[in-house]
């Protein structure tokens, strides 16, 4: 019998589980509210991670990075889930081997009762009462601390899925988290974070452009096959027409779940196509964007895909996340 404490939870568990103003960027400021005497600058680098393909590990990718910023680099860094398919929030929230709450999921049902997730956030900022003031306040029944790290949790939502039929108005939802990363960086007894990582759905939704418009990076993971070269320069171009009149911000570009043996290296088929992804960000970049090719690449190993599942990332490979992170760090 499924216990009903964890039904919203496992609701979502997939198949075969089992239990700043128009054309202008800026640093996102806390909008004006009421009782506040000023507007308080934001310092958090902000990463989106993105790619309008499924099964190309952006979500894994994304986690291990935040967990990298949190325990090797010792940054007090946010991890936002906005995917509505919540994959990023299940892995963590539910038990690999039972199927049971951890202590995510158990505090999750409790939000979701509360009316204390980030749709509920959005919800109240988009309300026509709201006018200038933004009553949401930011507090640990809100954002979840990942015990024994430097890593807090924003877990996504089933009800993102109203995202995909654009029932919000864009212009509403723009600098929706341009001004929620506001509010929690003014928060009382909130770090103050160096890193905010985004896991972002593969779909483009209102809120990926509230995302993507604020953001200072966007990581963009490919695989090694055919979609990678001419999928890049469709992501890329989608991503500069969809977030109009703001501009593209960096792009990052990486392989991920390359062809690797210790003994022989990058299989001949991954250097092929490293090489063509490379040509394609060279290309943006003769048209005045900052694209960038990142050389880390991710090895395709099994411990990599399970890394969420465990509360960790895998440790066999911490290295290669590591370059990763410090090579984005080169960019940002």
């Amino acid at each position: 019998m499924t216990d009903p404490k964890s039904a919203n939870i496992r609701s979502h568990a997939p198949e075969g589980f089992e239990p700043g103003g128009p054309g202008k960027r800026t640093e996102f400021t806390l909008a004006n509210v009421t009782g506040l005497s000023k507007t308080s600058r934001v310092q958090a680098t902000t990463v989106a991670t993105i790619n309008f393909k499924g099964g190309v590990g952006k979500t894994t990718v994304t986690w291990c990075l935040a967990n990298v910023s949190a325990a090797t680099m010792n940054y007090p860094t946010l991890l936002f889930d906005l995917d509505a398919q919540m994959s990023l929030t299940q892995a963590v929230a539910l038990k690999p081997d039972t199927g049971g709450l951890t202590p995510l999921g158990e505090w999750y049902e409790k939000a979701v009762q509360n009316k204390r997730t980030l749709f509920h956030a959005l919800e109240i900022y988009t309300s026509p009462q709201k006018g200038a003031y933004f009553d949401f306040p930011i507090k640990h029944d809100f954002i979840f601390h990942v015990d024994g790290k430097n890593l807090d949790f924003i877990p996504s939502s089933e009800e993102f899925y109203w995202f995909e039929l654009e029932v919000f108005e864009r212009d509403r939802v723009k600098h929706f988290i341009r001004d929620l990363l506001g509010k929690i960086a003014n928060a009382p007894r909130m770090p103050k974070y160096k890193y905010v990582f985004f896991d972002c759905p593969p779909n483009f939704s209102v809120l990926s452009y509230s995302t993507l418009a604020t953001c200072k990076l966007i990581l963009v993971p490919v695989n090694p096959d055919f979609y990678a070269a001419r999928g890049l320069n469709l992501i890329l171009h989608h991503l500069k027409l969809r977030i109009e009149p703001f501009p593209l911000p960096t792009v990052g570009v990486f392989m991920n779940k390359a062809g690797w043996r210790p003994n022989t290296g990058l299989f001949r088929e991954t250097r092929l196509y490293i090489e063509r992804c490379k040509a394609v960000c060279e290309e943006w970049q003769t048209r005045g964007a900052r694209v960038f090719w990142l050389n880390t690449f991710i090895p395709d190993r099994v411990d990599v895909k399970r890394a969420i599942h465990y509360g960790g990332w895998a440790q066999r490979y911490t290295g290669d996340f590591e370059k990763l992170f410090k090579e984005i760090e080169t960019i940002v």
